[in-house]
């Protein structure tokens, strides 16, 4: 992947959040060093999330269902900054968003990957229809809190990681804000 016809590269911290360096981001997936990511939620007025199917030709997590979207910062860009370009790049959208909580998680992946991560996560509220990047998502959907929980539960393997870690704690946070 590039940026700019760049190698991109991600922000290697440690669990105090003190960048260490910038590395490739697929040498940091296989030597699984600690960077910075971001993920993003976003609910519609009905209170329904919108998730999505990651293409089938990303290079880890291909096919599983996911939160809206997710990625990593650019050296010297914020989190938030990141959160609003991958949100327009993948869904073709745009939101205010919050950060609502971070958390560090190791996990291998598929493809002798490892993400090990400091992840930030923020909701958006948006009745607005995406526009999904087809090189990004292979599709979508809006779906109810109680529904998806089933799914998880009765689906793991079709779930990513990451969201497997965080979807409670997001609705956790949506409980408290109504």
């Amino acid at each position: 992947m590039t940026n700019n016809n760049k190698i991109e590269k991600v922000i290697l911290v440690d669990e105090n959040d003190k960048v260490l360096g910038e590395m490739e981001k697929m040498e940091a997936h296989l030597k699984g060093l600690l960077h910075r990511a971001i993920s993003v939620f976003i609910v519609n007025s009905k209170g329904e999330w919108l998730i999505h199917q990651r293409a089938f030709n990303k290079y880890h997590s291909n096919g599983l269902w996911t939160n809206t979207c997710c990625s990593h910062p650019y050296p010297e860009e914020t989190s938030v900054d990141a959160a609003n370009r991958r949100l327009m790049q993948e869904m073709g959208m745009k939101a205010p968003l919050q950060e609502i909580f971070a958390f560090i998680y190791k996990e291998e992946l598929d493809n002798q990957l490892t993400e090990h991560e400091l992840d930030r996560v923020f909701i958006g509220f948006s009745d607005d229809k995406p526009e999904p990047n087809a090189d990004e998502v292979s599709n979508w959907k809006y779906i109810n809190f109680e529904e998806l929980k089933t799914d998880v539960k009765n689906n793991p393997e079709n779930y990513t990681v990451w969201f497997k870690k965080i979807y409670e704690r997001v609705e956790e946070h949506l409980k408290v804000k109504t």
